[in-house]
Protein backbone atom coordinates (compact mmCIF):
# COMPACT_ATOMS: atom_id res chain seq x y z
CA UNK A 1 0.00 0.00 0.00
CA UNK A 2 1.42 3.40 -0.92
CA UNK A 3 1.68 6.03 1.80
CA UNK A 4 -1.64 7.89 1.98
CA UNK A 5 -1.50 11.68 2.08
CA UNK A 6 -4.20 14.08 3.23
CA UNK A 7 -4.78 16.93 0.80
CA UNK A 8 -7.09 19.81 1.69
CA UNK A 9 -9.29 21.40 -0.93
CA UNK A 10 -7.92 24.93 -1.44
CA UNK A 11 -11.20 26.33 -2.78
CA UNK A 12 -12.77 28.83 -0.46
CA UNK A 13 -9.73 29.26 1.78
CA UNK A 14 -8.82 32.76 2.81
CA UNK A 15 -5.12 33.83 2.65
CA UNK A 16 -4.42 32.89 6.29
CA UNK A 17 -5.99 29.47 5.87
CA UNK A 18 -4.08 28.99 2.63
CA UNK A 19 -0.82 29.77 4.44
CA UNK A 20 -1.59 27.15 7.11
CA UNK A 21 -2.68 24.53 4.58
CA UNK A 22 0.74 22.84 4.22
CA UNK A 23 1.43 22.36 7.94
CA UNK A 24 -2.14 21.20 8.53
CA UNK A 25 -1.90 18.66 5.70
CA UNK A 26 1.34 17.37 7.24
CA UNK A 27 -0.28 17.00 10.66
CA UNK A 28 -3.35 15.23 9.22
CA UNK A 29 -1.18 12.93 7.12
CA UNK A 30 0.99 12.05 10.12
CA UNK A 31 -2.09 11.24 12.22
CA UNK A 32 -3.52 9.09 9.41
CA UNK A 33 -0.28 7.17 8.95
CA UNK A 34 -0.03 6.51 12.70
CA UNK A 35 -3.66 5.32 12.65
CA UNK A 36 -2.92 2.98 9.74
CA UNK A 37 -0.02 1.49 11.69
CA UNK A 38 -2.12 0.97 14.85
CA UNK A 39 -5.17 -0.41 13.06
CA UNK A 40 -3.06 -2.67 10.85
CA UNK A 41 -1.15 -4.03 13.86
CA UNK A 42 -4.38 -4.76 15.76
CA UNK A 43 -6.39 -6.06 12.80
CA UNK A 44 -8.17 -9.30 13.71
CA UNK A 45 -10.49 -10.03 10.80
CA UNK A 46 -13.00 -7.22 11.29
CA UNK A 47 -15.13 -6.16 8.30
CA UNK A 48 -13.98 -3.27 6.12
CA UNK A 49 -16.65 -0.93 7.48
CA UNK A 50 -15.42 -1.42 11.03
CA UNK A 51 -11.78 -0.94 9.98
CA UNK A 52 -12.77 2.25 8.14
CA UNK A 53 -14.53 3.64 11.23
CA UNK A 54 -11.60 2.74 13.44
CA UNK A 55 -9.20 4.49 11.05
CA UNK A 56 -11.27 7.65 11.38
CA UNK A 57 -11.41 7.41 15.18
CA UNK A 58 -7.68 6.68 15.48
CA UNK A 59 -6.80 9.52 13.12
CA UNK A 60 -8.93 11.98 15.07
CA UNK A 61 -7.42 10.79 18.37
CA UNK A 62 -4.00 11.79 17.06
CA UNK A 63 -5.08 15.38 16.40
CA UNK A 64 -5.62 18.44 18.56
CA UNK A 65 -9.31 18.40 19.60
CA UNK A 66 -10.09 21.56 17.62
CA UNK A 67 -8.57 20.10 14.47
CA UNK A 68 -10.19 16.71 15.06
CA UNK A 69 -13.61 18.36 15.40
CA UNK A 70 -13.29 19.95 11.97
CA UNK A 71 -11.73 16.94 10.23
CA UNK A 72 -14.30 15.51 7.83
CA UNK A 73 -12.39 13.35 5.38
CA UNK A 74 -13.64 11.75 2.20
CA UNK A 75 -14.89 8.49 3.68
CA UNK A 76 -14.59 6.72 0.33
CA UNK A 77 -10.85 7.36 0.52
CA UNK A 78 -10.69 6.17 4.14
CA UNK A 79 -12.54 3.00 3.14
CA UNK A 80 -10.04 2.39 0.31
CA UNK A 81 -7.29 2.45 2.94
CA UNK A 82 -9.34 0.08 5.11
CA UNK A 83 -9.72 -2.32 2.17
CA UNK A 84 -5.95 -2.26 1.69
CA UNK A 85 -5.42 -3.14 5.37
CA UNK A 86 -7.92 -6.01 5.18
CA UNK A 87 -6.40 -7.37 1.96
CA UNK A 88 -2.83 -7.05 3.25
CA UNK A 89 -3.70 -8.97 6.41
CA UNK A 90 -5.73 -11.59 4.54
CA UNK A 91 -2.96 -12.17 1.99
Amino acid sequence: MSEPHVTLDPRGLDPVQQKLRGPLEEQLTSALQAAIDRVGADYAGEPVEQVCQRLLEETRSGLHPDIAAGFNPDMDEFCRVAVAIVRREAG
